[in-house]
């Protein structure tokens, strides 16, 4: 069996459309969480704020090649996010891959594709990360 340890998780939501708060808040506390147990990729340890327009290419090219590396995507669904949307499908759709994500909605007001894409919905951040550590 694989150690956990060595199974990678990547960070996926809102990033563009958030405060740096938004963004990082949860992030963090998932990598406090999951510290020794996974290897987290956190795409905000990349800095371009205010420079995401040089950036546009570089940006995008560093978050597909974290989700190619990633054994498991988890999923701030929180609020409508093109790039966020673009990963999930990527992930799941191209790659295969295990997509857990936690949102406030009820699956009555979730986009059918964030639904259809994720392997799994959560209604919080607490609920997935309970979730990858029972199953992961």
């Amino acid at each position: 069996m694989t150690n956990p340890a060595t199974k990678r998780i990547y960070l996926c939501g809102p990033i563009m459309d958030c405060s740096e708060h938004e963004g990082k808040t949860w992030r963090q506390a998932a990598k406090e969480r999951l510290a020794g147990k996974f290897v987290v990729l956190d795409p905000m340890r990349r800095n371009f704020r205010d420079r995401e327009i040089d950036s546009a290419n570089e940006i995008v090219e560093f978050d597909l090649q974290d989700v190619r590396d990633a054994d498991i995507i988890l999923v701030n669904y929180s609020k409508a996010s093109i790039g966020t949307s673009m990963e999930v499908f990527y992930a799941s759709h191209d790659l295969g891959k295990f997509v857990i994500a936690f949102s406030p909605y009820s699956y009555e007001d979730m986009s059918p594709w964030m639904v259809r894409y994720c392997t799994k919905v959560l209604p919080d951040l607490d609920a997935a990360l309970a979730y990858i550590e029972r199953h992961f």
